[in-house]
């Protein structure tokens, strides 16, 4: 596995998810129920960051198109988003956010 220290715990509120890249993938970090979960942070139905959003619970919005993603499963869940998100393995050390990015 190949794990990438990419923030503080801190860093992210349920409020305010992180926006990072990874390489060549743009990644947001979000914060539900009290968890942290990694998606793909573009929308694939056209170039918007899902972490500049609408987030309301379990869900994110898209900020163009209103395509409607679960943030734990990354599962579309209505408009024109065309594919579920990929997902992202995260793990906390001490107050390291780490991604897995195999």
């Amino acid at each position: 596995m190949n794990w990438v220290s990419i923030c503080k715990v801190g860093d992210i509120s349920d409020e305010s998810p992180l926006a990072v890249k990874v390489g060549d993938k743009e990644i947001g970090v979000f914060r539900v129920e009290g968890r942290l979960h990694a998606i793909e942070d573009i929308c694939p139905h056209a170039y918007a960051l899902l972490t500049e959003g609408f987030i309301e619970g379990r869900t994110v919005e898209c900020p163009l198109h209103e395509a409607i993603f679960d943030i734990p499963t990354g599962k579309l869940q209505s408009g024109p988003g065309c594919r579920d998100l990929n997902l992202y393995e995260v793990r906390i050390e001490g107050d390291d956010v780490l991604l897995n990015m195999a």
